[in-house]
């Protein structure tokens, strides 16, 4: 039996929100209109998104059967009680959020005002283009809603192609903590490697990293902390100690408008590391007492 198609209204087109009400009119709903308020928001909901009507909130909370709200954290509680403030949203409407760090608490004025509220978060890093489409699939998506919506949500998860995982309420935030810390901090590791090896001449240092990148991620994946390879848990010393004066001497010559934070970065992550490894103690101590070391202060 087909789930009942909805009107739905994307509250902000930006890449998470244009993706997935991409993906969810593709499954036969009708997207009843769509809120952007940048250019490159307008852009993505044309792209993504064609022939949706761009409407204002209000517009899109009157014609819309469930809306889709795909802002930034820190917006959403405002946007959920501004809606439930104007009196229009209707009894039996149901709302979704897409954000890792909240549950549904953040949508109560609209849950008082009769709306059925759901939190779908897609474990995914979004480019607001097609390609993402494809990524959806398979994708785990972490939901929260009442026992009573909980299957509301994961019928939605399935047909975006996704798995849905229940994350209680008060889970939430390290849930969105774990992903983000991830995510966003390989990010920042992998910036500061390219950029310490185009500073050697290589040309293109993402191609140089990848096999090296790929098999330590996928290992990781598999064996957490047993992944883990280096001179850290091997005991080198030297090694840390030569890795800690050239990281040094790169943070000096930090390019204006580049951090100089590759040796803070490094000292706490082989800490880290080090925390993880099976060293005989005096090795262990030798290598942390690197780590902390202060490094010298910069000549005037």
């Amino acid at each position: 039996m087909t789930p009942p198609r909805l009107g739905i209204g994307v509250i902000g087109a930006g890449r998470v929100g244009a993706v997935l009400g991409a993906a969810l009119r593709a499954e036969g709903h009708a997207l009843t209109g769509a809120y952007a308020v940048s250019d490159a928001s307008r852009e993505r909901a044309a792209e993504l998104l064609p022939g949706v009507p761009l409407l204002d909130v209000p517009a899109l909370v009157e014609r819309s059967e469930m809306l889709l709200l795909a802002v930034p954290d820190d917006q959403l509680g405002p946007l959920a009680s501004g809606i439930a403030a104007t009196g229009l949203a209707p009894g039996g409407q149901v709302v979704v959020h897409t954000s890792g760090r909240y549950g549904t608490e953040v949508l109560a004025p609209l849950a008082r005002a009769g709306a059925a509220t759901l939190a779908i978060h897609p474990a995914m890093t979004f480019t607001g283009t097609r390609t993402d489409l494809r990524r959806l699939v398979g994708c785990p998506m972490g939901i929260t809603a009442t026992e009573e919506f909980l299957p509301v949500a994961a019928a939605l998860v399935v047909e975006m192609g996704g798995e849905a995982v229940v994350i209680a309420e008060g889970d939430r935030p390290l849930y969105h903590a774990s992903l983000a810390h991830a995510a966003n901090h390989l990010v920042v590791l992998v910036d500061q490697s390219r950029r310490a090896l185009a500073r050697l001449g290589i040309e293109d240092p993402g191609t140089y990293l990848r096999p090296l990148l790929e098999a330590a991620l996928e290992e990781s994946l598999q064996r957490g902390s047993g992944a883990l390879t280096g001179p850290v848990v091997r005991g080198d010393a030297g090694t840390v100690a030569a890795h800690l004066d050239a990281l040094a001497d790169l943070d000096a010559t930090a390019a204006p408008l580049e951090p100089g934070d590759v040796s803070d970065t490094y000292r706490a992550l082989a800490l880290a590391a080090l925390a993880r490894a099976r060293l005989p103690e005096g090795d262990r101590e030798t290598i942390r007492a690197l780590l902390e070391a202060a490094p010298p202060p910069e000549e005037s």
